[in-house]
């Protein structure tokens, strides 16, 4: 499990945890809103699956308290050792609580605590307006590059919880 003391607005401990048999169906039912679908997937499963299928990504339960209301998953780029943060998705009905900002300190933490982390990067579509300021307030800056229509921006890691 993965904690670093944050909470959600009502006040439920968020902590990322291991996919596995216990909690494997309620991760991959996960679903957005219906307006974000144009940005992510429809449900997790999706990410579950890139997870299972690709050494790339590293699938992660997002619980608020003891319920899972969410996805993020984690990798690292093999060719320049950046750390990266992917395929965040908080459930429809939990959205508006504060979870999206405590994963990402939670998962910045993390993986800035990791000895070989010189940058956290993501990547989201320019018009996710809502993901976009998000990021921008917790540190992340747009890098210019781009992942296919995806802005790509980068967090260094001794500028973690500076925001």
């Amino acid at each position: 499990m993965i904690d670093y003391g944050f909470f959600d607005r009502p006040g439920r401990r968020v902590t990322l945890r291991e996919v596995g048999a216990e909690n494997w169906r309620e991760v991959a039912d996960v679903a957005p809103l219906d307006d974000q679908r144009s940005h992510v997937p429809a449900m997790a499963a999706r990410y579950l699956l890139l997870s299972m299928r690709e050494e790339t990504w590293n699938s992660l339960a997002v619980h608020a308290g003891d319920t899972v209301v969410g996805h993020v998953m984690w990798g690292l780029d093999d060719e320049d050792g950046s750390h990266w943060i992917g395929g965040m998705l908080i459930d429809g009905a939990e959205q508006g609580k504060g979870l999206g900002r405590a994963v990402l300190l939670t998962m910045t933490g993390w993986l800035a605590a990791q000895e070989d982390c010189w940058t956290i990067r993501l990547a989201y579509h320019p018009d996710n307006a809502v993901a976009g300021r998000l990021y921008t307030s917790l540190g992340f800056v747009p890098t210019g590059a781009v992942d296919g229509d995806e802005v790509i921006a980068e967090l260094a890691p001794n500028q973690v919880g500076r925001h």
